[in-house]
């Protein structure tokens, strides 16, 4: 393959295979990392501010990702990571390119790009609060959804970290608002689905702007052949670690439903009368199919929403707001709409459509049964689709469970009502609006009605133009009442009720 400006020679990755209670190397000649015991922080080459920022989160030992990508990535290799949302992957590319700043100089020095603005939007966030106890760095998202004239003042006044997806961060390199001439690091995040949403032209164009003397890391939750190019045409000499995904059957129950293909969502909300989650995820494979299990679900009083490639930004943070303030009980997606969510709670997943694809299989389910937590996973097949249940098995390792529909308990109508209602405030960061402020307008005297306690109001979210707020469901009018009749900040605001 040619080289392009920003490419790195062709080269094979060395392969570290991260699991449990591992030897040395697998059949496939990879070399593996045993990170079974947990690994310090305090052990790796940080600053006293990073090792101070880890303290105060309460991070004590790196998760298996970490534990084998963190050393590599700080020696300044090149890297691969084969891993999904939630298992820590963030801090794995964010405290090296941390280190490497030197805060005296306002110029872009490291860059990550994402798939989605949700996921950048976490991604800042995360970097900045391992950055918290470093010189004053400047983080800056810049995504779309939002207008281009706020962003390019920041870049003028100067950024150290710019997160971002693809199709911004061109425009901005575009309209030369960004400079990559200091930039030391560049990190796709999520390759996979930036390929699968498209991006891949993207991504090169970004990456043939960067200095070819950089570190290049690149996360990804699957490896298809698109990565695999990605990583022989940027990345010099990289290491590969893939982190094994392993869900204990105690922790995820996995239980298949064989019915007729124009059954499946009727089917579905057979399952959630059954088994009544408090949150769950179905997924399906076209956008169409999200709004027709919607319109099934509302039909028999759930409370559902669908995120989907069609809905505004506006809308879909929307969508994903209520989904983690439990204030929904149903989300509807598809694949490439789900990626980069990690919500935490997520009692079950619903495949209303049996992927082919193992790998995708087993980061559907991967989101429910979390930390310590118990989670359904629960897959509707046809008859003409168990050959699929037959490769995923054989790719997992999993003897299926099979149960009919008509097994299930059935006479249970009450509605499955989510606990949460999630308040609008109209107003939010341009306003200067930060989550005490709401706090305090609801646990204060002021306003009509009693004051809450802090117990009661439950997660609170500011974004630019608007502010959320999570209470439980029993107090939503009293709530809406005391934030309509008081202040917030001073002032008065308008506030209403989301609910699908």
């Amino acid at each position: 393959m040619a080289r392009v400006p920003g490419s790195a020679p062709a080269n094979r990755p060395r392969r570290v295979v991260v699991g449990e209670g591992m030897n040395e190397t697998d059949s496939g000649g990879n070399a593996k990392t045993d990170v079974s015991l947990p690994a310090a922080f305090d052990a790796l080459p940080l600053s006293p501010g990073l090792l101070a920022a880890l303290k105060h989160l309460g991070y004590q030992t790196m998760t298996p990702i970490q534990a084998a990508a963190l050393p590599l990535a700080l020696e300044g290799h090149d890297l691969i990571a084969q891993a999904k949302t939630g298992s820590g992957k963030t801090a794995a590319f964010a405290l090296p390119l941390l280190r490497k700043l030197n805060p005296r100089w306002f110029a872009v020095q490291a860059m990550v790009l994402c798939p989605t603005r949700e996921l950048a939007d976490q991604v800042t966030q995360e970097i900045r609060r391992l950055a918290r106890f470093e010189d004053n760095i400047k983080v800056l998202s810049l995504c779309g959804g939002t207008t281009m004239r706020p962003q390019m003042a920041s870049l003028e006044h100067g950024a150290h970290v710019v997160v971002g997806t693809p199709g911004r961060i061109m425009d901005h390199l575009e309209r030369g608002s960004l400079q990559l001439h200091g930039l030391n690091t560049l990190v796709l995040d999520e390759a996979d689905r930036m390929l699968d949403m498209g991006f891949h032209d993207d991504i090169v164009y970004v990456a043939q702007q960067c200095p070819l003397k950089r570190q290049t890391l690149l996360f990804s939750a699957t490896y298809p052949e698109g990565i695999a190019e990605l990583a022989q045409r940027f990345l010099r000499n990289p290491q590969q670690v893939k982190l094994l995904e392993q869900h204990k059957e105690s922790k995820i129950r996995q239980r298949f439903y064989e019915v007729k293909h124009e059954e499946r969502l009727q089917a579905v909300a057979t399952l959630l009368k059954h088994y009544r989650p408090v949150s769950t995820l179905a997924f399906c494979n076209t956008k169409q199919q999200c709004r027709d299990l919607v319109e099934v679900l509302h039909a028999q009083g759930f409370h559902a929403l669908t995120l989907h490639g069609d809905l505004e930004q506006r809308e879909r943070d929307q969508v994903l707001i209520q989904f983690a303030n439990r204030s929904c009980s149903v989300l509807v997606a598809t694949d490439v709409a789900a990626r980069g969510l990690d919500i935490s709670q997520l009692e079950a997943v619903i495949n209303v459509d049996v992927t082919p694809d193992p790998e995708v299989y087993v980061h559907r389910i991967g989101r429910t049964g979390r930390a310590d937590e118990d989670g359904w996973a629960l897959s509707l097949c046809s008859p003409r689709d168990r050959r699929r249940v037959d490769v995923i098995a054989q790719a997992t390792g999993i003897d299926p469970e099979w149960h009919t529909l008509g097994s299930l308990q059935s006479g249970n109508d009450e509605p499955l009502v989510p606990p949460m209602v999630t308040l609008q405030i109209l107003g939010g960061r341009k306003e200067k609006i930060r989550p005490g402020d709401v706090l305090g307008a609801l646990t204060g005297e002021a306003g009509e009605g009693r004051a809450f306690t802090r117990e009661q109001v439950g997660k609170i979210t500011v974004t630019d133009w608007n502010t959320y707020v999570a209470v439980a469901r029993e107090l939503a009018d009293e709530a809406l009442r005391k934030l309509l009749t008081g202040k917030v900040k001073g002032r008065q605001v308008k506030v209403r009720a989301l609910e699908d």
